[in-house]
């Protein structure tokens, strides 16, 4: 049985060495001839990329505008327009998105000279986003859509001072086509992203920018709280909270940065876990933009991220004088909308801000979450803001056109059907996918009925009962949308306003209640009569 076991473990190291070698190939030859999206030339001469250390190699994309073609043979058509040329370094990113994926992403820099010739960084705009030098090139895989972060990043941007852009693209590394990636801003410092100072040593300038996540402990810098997880009422689970630094990063950080900006991270802690943390003055709004961090609980209920508030979690600050709170923001969203199979991700019907008394995770969610929706002031402003989400970008026609439009990309010249070609993924389980989809509309379908199910969930629980018509209010205007659905010119799950499943005049009479409440008759032990 030994020598069984060491020739399998033999063999499977060496099928996994000659793969790396050939830097994860696709399991497939496609040939790409021409595409609708940007191509993507990556060169590195057959050299290894890896994980922790970077390579030099070139780039090249071609980008003939939205709505002409781009072909990859460029001799046979020469002229294309070409976005950018030049060196990068390249290197392996990500965690379970790494481990777990055949198809892996990429971190990229755009240089001005190589790396062996002293590697000096170059700012470009690639695609029509800001310029910048630090890329992520995303590799969609057991997110079939290949589309779950880049919605989740067009739907937010109006409610957020910035979130990360990000642009199909079709790459081809060392002649082999690689498949649909996303050519992604990263979340970083810089004036088209967010647009923090160098912190100082000392005084104001001491006091930002920094930008820190909630995540797997990550060196010696990372804060590790005195805190711990509790579930949702508050008994501590055993598991630690982690916050690690993404800028600067742990090479760069000064000790006296380090100290400062885990002061920081302590006094906001300090406050939220105080027994007055919800009473006037609000302790905690001293630490904390409340409005960002309202966006950002709704982007991950909306969502209903697995990794919600404890993985990818990531907080900036900007020096005290400019603005001395921390602002929550996002990031990572492929094990979303329903995509995992595990503690509950694939529901629709749950908060995952109260999850952790069903996730099993050495990573568990901050208490922070748990203690701010106990605040009635701050689940109002949640409560308010989904409203707001509801009329605007968040509407369902709204959400289904992105999806469509997103979908079309993918679609209309068949860059969907190459990369799963390259990587085949229908009718096979891939983990962590709750969904095993036949087909790309089969995965569309799934995630607009998942989406429906979803917004519907939040909408009962965030709407006031009787507010049909979805402005936030119960008025006439809710009884001119019910009578619309009794009279059957209209579908419309909220008109059943008393819950009995059928809609008639109950429905009207419980909104006109509802409005006129001084008609409540109470009975004696002062609960309402139904």
């Amino acid at each position: 049985m030994r020598v069984v076991f060491v020739l399998l473990f033999v063999s499977i190291f060496v099928g996994l060495s000659a793969q790396q070698a050939d830097n994860y190939r696709p399991l497939a030859d496609v040939v790409l001839d021409s595409t609708n999206l940007p191509i993507v030339f990556i060169n590195v001469d057959h050299q290894m990329i890896y994980m922790e250390s970077k390579i030099t190699g070139r780039m090249t994309i071609i980008h003939n505008g939205e709505g002409r073609m781009n072909y990859a043979d460029t001799v046979l058509h020469p002229g294309q327009t070409i976005d950018y040329d030049g060196y990068i370094s390249i290197k392996y990113r990500g965690a379970t998105s790494f481990s777990a994926s055949p198809k892996k992403p990429y971190n990229i820099r755009t240089l001005a000279q190589p790396l062996e010739a002293g590697g000096k960084k170059q700012k470009v705009n690639l695609l029509g986003m800001g310029s910048d030098n630090d890329w992520a090139l995303m590799a969609p895989y057991a997110d079939k859509s290949l589309m779950r972060d880049l919605l989740t990043y067009k739907l937010a941007e109006p409610y957020f001072e910035w979130v990360p852009e990000g642009r199909f693209c079709e790459v081809i590394l060392d002649s082999v086509y690689y498949g649909v990636y996303v050519l992604q801003e990263k979340v970083s410092k810089g004036k088209t992203r967010l647009n923090l100072d160098d912190p100082g040593e000392t005084g104001d300038r001491l006091t930002g920018g920094y930008i820190v996540e909630v995540d797997r402990i990550d060196g010696e810098n990372t804060y590790q709280s005195p805190y711990e997880a509790t579930y949702t009422d508050l008994t501590p689970i055993g598991n630690g909270i982690n916050v690690v630094m993404d800028t600067p990063d742990n090479d760069d950080i000064s000790s006296s940065q380090r100290d400062y900006i885990h002061s920081r991270l302590r006094a906001m802690e300090d406050a939220l876990w105080d027994d007055a943390f919800d009473t006037e003055p609000r302790g905690y709004s001293r630490y904390i933009d409340v409005q960002s961090f309202v966006d950002f609980q709704l982007s991950q209920e909306f969502t209903h991220n697995i990794d919600a508030y404890r993985l990818s979690a990531k907080m900036y600050k900007r020096r005290d004088s400019q603005d001395p709170l921390f602002h929550a923001m996002i990031w990572d969203f492929n094990f979303a909308y329903g995509n995992v199979d595990y503690d509950d991700g694939f529901r629709t019907d749950t908060w995952m801000y109260l999850a952790n008394d069903v996730i099993i995770s050495a990573c568990m969610q901050p208490f922070w979450w748990i203690k701010l929706n106990r605040d009635p002031q701050y689940a109002a402003l949640v409560a308010k803001r989904w409203q707001q989400y509801r009329r605007e970008a968040y509407s369902n026609e709204n959400i289904y056109n992105t999806i469509d439009s997103l979908a079309q990309q993918l679609t209309v010249c068949s860059a969907i059907e190459r990369n799963s070609a390259a990587w085949p993924v229908w009718g096979r389980s891939i983990w962590p996918a709750y969904y095993v989809a036949e087909s790309f509309e089969d995965e569309i379908g799934f995630l607009k009925d998942w989406i429906g199910r979803r917004v519907k969930f939040m909408d009962n629980e965030l709407f006031p009962v009787g507010d049909v018509n979805l402005d936030g209010l119960v008025n006439v205007g809710d009884i001119s949308a019910c009578y619309g659905v009794l009279t059957g010119v209209e579908t419309n799950p909220r008109a059943d306003v008393n819950k009995d499943e059928v809609y008639n005049v109950g429905d009207l009479s419980s909104i006109y209640r509802i409005i006129h409440k001084s008609f409540f008759v109470e009975e004696r032990d002062g609960s309402p009569l139904p």
